[in-house]
């Protein structure tokens, strides 16, 4: 990590702007090749006006070889040839074209090198044919002469080749960044989601409960005072209960790591959350034969149980509910049914959603509808022998 930090912390240099490097290059080609232009070898053809002239045409067109790579070097070519076929005799004559053909490997493709190479090997060729029938005009052996050309395109493709694959690497991390990063959104939105979740179920039902229980104690607090302490108590206790569980789900978020503060409720606890429904005056029967199952799956059957009890206090208006947790088969069944208006349904629907993702989280499936002659049921059906799905 420290590696990593302490490199894009180093700055970079830019590169000149096109215009500006051209010129450079176009400045250093010129100190090259006008010294080596201005003295020609004894016996020669010494500098004048023509050989100034293809200079200043070759450094001129190298002002703009970046905007039109192949143009300049077809002008510098043309030019190098002049020098030759004029008679100027000289080592660094060529330095424009070949400055000129690099150009247009590395800012060009390999068919378009190609191509260049070839023709420019046949030009060489053809000069240097040329120029040698004149004994006073040594020149080198064509096939030789035909070689020089490809050694700046030959440069200029590695040199394009590895500007490629740079890119290409830089392309990758910027893609493996963007994948980290919609990995850590998404684990966050899982993890919100959840934690909502879990917030809802512990809010919704004791909320539900300690309403339904200060009802009836407010009801009896004249009458009943005994009836109305025993609901003030069960208010109590379902208040502490709340509070446990708030904090357990909290600390979840505070601890490092995401550890959790408190043990997840398994279906050993559905007794006792039983009981705190039945102090609502809901008549409750649990039939239990779950034995021992993933804590993931114990714990989604509890949450499931819990908001299907919430809703029927909340919304069903029943007198007796029905909750049995059984096994068949490597599937954990868990229904409750209770004996009020279907037409009152799962309330506001975040609930059955909840008890939807809850199942879905750990491979299973959940439905709810009225049952015939009167009430609700809700059934779910997760793995008992697995965790959440891989």
């Amino acid at each position: 990590m420290s590696r990593s930090v302490s490199w894009r912390r180093l700055r970079v240099p830019r590169p000149l702007p096109p215009p500006l490097a051209d010129a450079a290059v176009a400045v250093a080609v010129a100190v090259f090749t006008g010294s080596d232009a201005a003295v020609n070898d004894a016996g020669h053809r010494q500098a004048d006006g023509v050989t100034w002239l293809l200079f200043a045409v070759s450094i001129g067109a190298l002002l703009v070889r970046s905007r039109w790579p192949v143009a300049v070097a077809v002008v510098t070519g043309a030019a190098c040839a002049g020098w030759a076929l004029y008679g100027h005799i000289g080592e660094l004559l060529n330095l424009p074209v070949m400055v000129a053909l690099y150009t247009v490997a590395v800012h060009g493709d390999r068919a378009r090198t190609v191509r260049t190479g070839v023709v420019a090997a046949l030009a060489s060729g053809t000069v240097s044919l040329v120029a040698g029938i004149d004994v006073a005009q040594p020149q080198g052996a064509p096939l030789l002469e035909m070689l020089w050309p490809l050694v700046p395109l030959l440069l200029g493709e590695a040199v394009r080749g590895r500007r490629e694959l740079v890119r290409e690497y830089a392309d990758r991390a910027e893609r493996a960044e963007a994948e980290r990063e919609r990995e850590a959104r998404r684990r966050v939105e899982q993890e919100r989601v959840r934690i909502a979740r879990e917030l809802h179920d512990v809010v919704a039902h004791t909320v539900s409960a300690m309403t339904v229980q200060a009802g009836l104690a407010l009801d009896a607090f004249e009458k009943k005072p005994e009836v109305a302490r025993a609901a003030m108590r069960q208010v109590r206790a379902s208040g502490k209960e709340a509070v446990r569980e708030l904090r357990a789900t909290v600390g979840v978020l505070r601890a490092e790591g995401g550890t959790p503060t408190g043990p997840a409720p398994r279906l050993r606890d559905l007794t006792e959350l039983v009981e705190r429904v039945r102090a609502t005056g809901l008549d409750v029967d649990l039939r239990l034969d779950g034995g021992a199952l993933p804590q993931v799956v114990e714990l989604a059957a509890y949450r499931i149980v819990q908001e299907a009890l919430t809703n029927v206090i909340r919304h069903a208006g029943a007198r007796r509910a029905t909750v049995a947790v059984t096994r068949d088969g490597g599937r954990l069944v868990v229904e409750v049914v209770d004996d009020g208006s279907a037409s009152a349904g799962p309330g506001d629907g975040f609930g059955l959603i909840g008890m939807r993702e809850r199942a879905a989280a750990v491979g299973g499936r959940t439905e709810a509808g009225p049952v015939p002659g009167g009430g609700w049921r809700v059934r779910a059906e997760l793995p008992a022998d697995r965790g959440a799905p891989e």
